[in-house]
């Protein structure tokens, strides 16, 4: 981890942010838990509902893998690129991952189940509606 020293504008105060590589469950968790709203979005595009995933992508190499369900089905296992340690940015998604979505016939996305397994071995659900907000179980 690096630390960086900065000065408030106008005050001279030090201030220490740090920057992490947000490869871990550790440091990716606590980012995801209070993004809930955005780990999947849906769009009309060409006739289509396009369920995009790339707010989970963008956060994978804290995660071993994820599941999606939509309108209530079993969450089946999505693809997932793999980390790119050897990058400055692990998380980034470059063009040889793939499109970060799964297309479905125009306006059928209603209800979606995502199961996030994160690299310390733990999991998390989550149902959120169409507009991708969280609902009930």
């Amino acid at each position: 981890m690096s630390v960086i020293v900065l000065s408030l504008w106008g005050a001279g105060l030090p201030v220490v942010a740090s920057s992490a590589p947000f490869t871990t469950a550790a440091e990716v968790k606590p980012i995801l838990s209070a993004t809930k709203a955005n780990w999947v979005s849906v769009r009309e595009y060409e006739g289509q509902d396009l369920l995009y995933v790339t707010h989970l992508w963008s956060w994978r190499c804290g995660l071993n893998g994820m599941r999606i369900g939509v309108n209530g089905a079993e969450p089946v296992t999505w693809p997932m690129p793999p980390c790119h340690e050897d990058q400055a940015a692990p998380n980034a998604i470059l063009p040889e991952d793939g499109l970060p979505y799964g297309a479905f016939p125009l306006g059928s996305i209603q209800q979606i189940t995502i199961d996030v397994f994160y690299d310390d071995m733990t999991m998390e659900t989550l149902k959120v509606n169409r507009l991708g907000q969280p609902i009930s179980p």
